[in-house]
């Protein structure tokens, strides 16, 4: 990889939105443009059953634009910790295919809240912070809301094997929602197939072996404020069989 993917991304993007915001009006029916901004208040960062904001809450920004099927976006989430040294921000691709199948591509890099450099454009093999990853989900339908996500990681900070290589950590993750009166809920179970040599003194990058390591459900639910304003709540119990561990988090978006 070289440090023109981020570049040719933030390039991309910039000159997309300056070119859509000047035809926004006369083409915002076909091309179904949007620009999102969000914002998540999580009380603790759990990711795939990893806890990786510590003992603190966490607020996760997010800003996407996406032109019909296509979007392209940025991610972070932010520690209010100050002894939590890594935060992160990631950027996306994705497209999704007839409301059926969804293929994202995903930076993920994580900076030190410090004032040294945090050498973002540093993408050597065996340099570089970003972690770069491939994911195709199958999303289900109205009918059958069962949902299944494949995601490899293909470059950068992966665990390695003995010989220096990445191992090409894998995350599958198998979903079904449904809902109990006015609450959305998701059931959610995920596992690695990914096998570290443990007896050359390799370690995986989501357990110490193949497993679950994340399964859980997570409820949601709109508060009306005013007639015009909801607020978004969620609450989700997540256990790490592998790791045994187990998290309560709640969650507010805005």
């Amino acid at each position: 990889m070289k440090k023109s993917i981020t570049f040719l991304f933030l390039l991309t993007l910039t000159l997309w939105l300056s070119g859509s915001f000047s035809t926004l009006s006369a083409q915002e029916k076909i091309n179904k443009s949007n620009l999102d901004l969000s914002a998540d208040i999580m009380s603790r960062y759990i990711w795939r059953g990893l806890n990786l904001g510590g003992s603190s809450p966490s607020i996760q920004p997010n800003l996407e634009y996406s032109c019909g099927n296509l979007a392209l976006g940025a991610w972070g989430a932010y520690s209010f910790n100050h002894a939590i040294t890594s935060q992160e921000v990631d950027l996306y691709v994705s497209y999704t295919i007839a409301d059926l199948f969804n293929i994202t591509a995903t930076d993920y890099f994580l900076p030190g809240e410090d004032t040294l450099p945090n050498h973002y454009f540093n993408f050597r093999k065996n340099e570089t912070g970003h972690l770069f990853e491939i994911s195709a989900k199958y999303l289900g339908t109205e009918k059958v809301p069962l949902s299944l996500m494949v995601a490899t990681n293909v470059y950068g900070a992966d665990a390695k094997k003995s010989n220096g290589d990445n191992q090409f950590s894998t995350y599958i993750e198998l979903g079904y929602s449904f809902n109990v009166k006015e609450t959305g809920c998701s059931a959610f179970l995920g596992f690695t197939p990914t096998k570290p040599d443990t007896a050359k003194g390799e370690t995986g990058y989501y357990g110490n072996g193949p497993g679950v390591i994340n399964i859980g459900i997570t409820a949601t639910r709109d508060i009306k404020i005013t007639d015009t304003f909801t607020l978004p709540i969620s609450t989700s119990l997540i256990t790490n069989p592998q790791a045994e561990n187990i998290f309560l988090v709640f969650g507010i978006s805005l």
